[in-house]
């Protein structure tokens, strides 16, 4: 068992970003074992999900003729639009079917209309806070090794904030699986090195 100051999160291993789903990552499902075996090793488990209302400003439906990935500039900054996934109630916001769900804590993020979010801290506008680093500071925890969904978006920023908010943040590589959408996942490897993120497999 990891000592007490570790927590093990878990990001989105949701059935719309898992093969078959509305904005599947390669290979989702695959990773869905180990991240249940490595569970057991630490005494603090997060997951957390995508909550989004229909209709989130995320969607490429919700802008006029616009086409999934595209990109556009919201108040908060640079935004991909995605295809409708992960609505709040439907199958596909729901986790994985074999995910292990007996976790300490599940964080809900990208429940508010007009923000994304892919951090497990932060909404996209970077200042609104999930309430996860609050959490586990009151639970002297200040190491976290992350997994899940997909490496170079919410993986990644996860770990950009973990750091930034002043935790040790191991990414699990081997236990993320990514979208790398135009060199994103090369831009991920290049923001953990200068973040001081570490990289195991």
């Amino acid at each position: 068992m990891r000592p007490a100051n570790e927590a093990l999160v878990v990001i989105d291993v949701q059935n719309d970003f898992c093969p078959g789903g509305a904005l599947a990552v390669p290979g989702g499902d695959g990773i869905v074992s180990g991240i249940n075996a490595l569970m057991a090793e630490f005494p603090a488990v997060i997951l957390t999900q995508d909550w989004h209302p229909a209709g989130h400003s995320s969607f490429a439906s919700s802008h006029w003729g616009r086409e999934p990935y595209e990109t556009v500039e919201m108040p908060y900054g640079h935004q991909v639009l995605w295809p409708d996934h992960c609505v709040q109630g439907t199958h596909g916001a729901e986790f994985h079917p074999l995910l292990r769900t007996d976790a300490d804590l599940i964080v809900r993020k990208g429940f508010r209309p007009g923000v994304d979010s892919y951090s497990a801290f932060y909404e996209n506008d970077h200042a609104t806070p999930t309430g996860l680093a609050g959490y586990l500071r009151e639970r002297g925890i200040d190491t976290v090794t992350l997994v899940g969904l997909a490496t170079d978006f919410c993986v990644n920023f996860s770990a950009l904030d973990g750091a930034r908010l002043g935790f040790r943040v191991t990414v699990r590589e081997d236990l993320t699986r990514a979208i790398d959408l135009s060199g994103s996942l090369t831009a991920a490897h290049a923001g953990w090195a200068e973040a001081g993120v570490t990289v195991a497999k």
